[in-house]
């Protein structure tokens, strides 16, 4: 009989433990809360962040008493319901990043939200974000997302992560602040859509099937430009970034144009603000070579590329010395 007893209380154990398995409980989450500070409204002092990542959640309701949180970390789980954020109006970091959502902002929205972290889910929609107006960074990388929208009030928003899903073409970001911008690896085949992105500081649109850099022109700020692994077939598409003032880095690795004979000095003579072309550094010499072979004397160049070095010095946040 006694046997029969402890077999009974471990089958029950186990089902206790199978019926709790992912669900978060308050010893779990206290492992993960830190930084103590003073709340928000300021009547007290409370945990302000919790960290539960590669925890194996799936439920984690009991996280609608954590009202005073304001950074929550909650990647690499096997969360599909983030409702309980709802409770949390101080939130202003979320990582669900590698959890199981299929869905997103399915909750009142925090006003203070700024930065979230959506991707590696199984997101196939945008929804509409007009509640979201203090959102500045939003990443829904590795998602399945077919076409943008929902983002016409996020007038803070200035880095946007689209990379690895299912985008075909470039919409719904009119009039945003966007700096940042990852559109890589999706099946994009015009570069439109941009014109009114006149923040617009970086953007990767690796990995596409881009032929024509037609739209990217006009970008006065535009730094950093990735167009590895396109269709980008003739070296006269780079008249549409020639007079981009701030270009400094620009990619075209894996596109039909490096197969022309004589592109790298055609490339480096149409642009030569730029300091990296290809992954590679453009040297002086290499300067002065596309210029002899193409262009006005050495010396109108070099008076030239001394400009816009004195341009792109007065653009950059500068600091008095001690």
């Amino acid at each position: 009989e006694d046997e029969q007893d402890e077999d009974g209380e471990e089958e029950e154990s186990e089902r206790s433990e199978g019926q709790l398995e992912g669900v978060l409980d308050e010893d779990t989450a206290a492992e993960g809360l830190h930084t103590f500070g003073c709340s928000a409204p300021g009547t007290g002092y409370v945990y302000l962040h919790l960290e539960l990542p590669g925890r194996e959640l799936r439920d984690i309701s009991i996280l609608s008493g954590y009202v005073h949180l304001q950074k929550l970390e909650l990647s690499s789980n096997k969360i599909n319901d983030l409702s309980c954020v709802s409770h949390m109006p101080y939130l202003a970091e979320l990582n669900a990043s590698k959890n199981e959502l299929t869905t997103y902002f399915n909750f009142k929205a925090p006003k203070s939200l700024r930065e979230v972290d959506f991707s590696h889910n199984q997101i196939p929609k945008m929804q509409d974000l007009s509640a979201y107006q203090s959102l500045t960074k939003l990443l829904l990388d590795y998602n399945e997302i077919e076409e943008i929208r929902g983002l016409e009030q996020c007038h803070s928003l200035s880095q946007l992560g689209l990379s690895h899903n299912r985008l075909s073409a470039i919409g719904g970001l009119h009039h945003l602040p966007i700096a940042l911008l990852d559109l890589s690896f999706n099946q994009i085949e015009k570069v439109n859509g941009l014109k009114s992105l006149k923040s617009l500081r970086r953007v990767d649109l690796s990995n596409n099937k881009i032929n024509s850099l037609q739209g990217l022109e006009g970008h006065n700020l535009l730094e950093v430009i990735n167009l590895e692994d396109n269709q980008v077939a003739e070296v006269s598409e780079l008249k549409w970034i020639e007079d981009l003032p701030l270009l400094r880095v620009l990619n075209l690795l894996k596109n039909p144009l490096q197969e022309q004979d004589g592109y790298w000095l055609s490339a480096i003579f149409m642009l030569l603000q730029v300091t990296d072309l290809d992954l590679k550094k453009v040297s002086v010499e290499e300067k002065v070579a596309a210029v002899n072979k193409d262009g006005p004397p050495p010396e109108v160049v070099a008076a030239e590329d001394h400009r816009i070095q004195l341009l792109y010095s007065s653009r950059q946040p500068q600091r008095v010395l001690d």
